[in-house]
């Protein structure tokens, strides 16, 4: 690996860096944002969940480049808007809930409490855990998509890959390869520890185990 060139490019190398952590970070909090009440009711209606959960699956399903062109058309966004790379948790978090169970809720109506306190302290609590797992793939697929945007000038570290392939130099591809797994890794390690924050039970029980 050329040290020289990645002293001589750390700017751009950080700057890309940055850009690429920002445009993974928001569309994965508005993933969660628009998933969590889609999910909520594709889990309370039989209609909503034929809807919203094939469509979701196909959206994601699509592959990623002809996602970036879609999307906008869809949304009405331009082309290298962070929303275009949203992934919808939508059947994530349907499943998550679907997971509390009925008899839960039904407890807890009976203790008396009303359909908005049953999602805040019951059925959301309780969906966190699966819904991290969700987080953590969406995160992963969400900083990959983001390199691929490269190919029609998202700046991102996936430049790396396009320049160091057309120059055939291999340090620009291992720092774009790198650059992206740290991300990874430390887009990984938040939404784990931000998951036992919101769910001290799951810790009390690990640590009694």
């Amino acid at each position: 690996m050329n040290t020289r060139w990645i002293d001589e490019n750390r700017d751009q190398i950080w700057q890309l860096t940055s850009h690429h952590a920002v445009l993974g970070i928001i569309p994965v909090v508005v993933s969660l944002v628009l998933s969590v009440p889609l999910g909520w009711w594709a889990h309370r209606s039989r209609t909503a969940r034929r809807l919203l959960v094939p469509g979701a699956s196909i959206l994601y399903a699509l592959p990623s480049l002809p996602l970036f062109v879609l999307l906008p058309l869809i949304l009405g966004t331009k082309i290298l808007d962070p929303i275009n790379v949203i992934a919808l948790l939508v059947r994530t978090a349907t499943d998550a809930f679907d997971s509390v169970g009925r008899s839960v809720r039904r407890d807890a109506v009976a203790m008396g409490y009303s359909n908005s306190q049953v999602f805040w302290r019951v059925a959301l609590p309780l969906a966190v855990p699966a819904l991290t797992a969700g987080m953590r793939v969406v995160s992963a697929s969400t900083l990959s998509l983001v390199s691929v945007g490269a190919l029609i000038g998202v700046p991102s570290l996936g430049y790396f890959f396009t320049d160091g392939y057309q120059r055939s130099f291999p340090t620009e591809i291992w720092i774009g390869i790198i650059g992206t797994l740290v991300l990874a890794i430390v887009f990984d390690l938040v939404i784990v520890a931000v998951g036992r924050l919101l769910t001290p039970w799951q810790r009390r029980k690990g640590e009694s185990a």
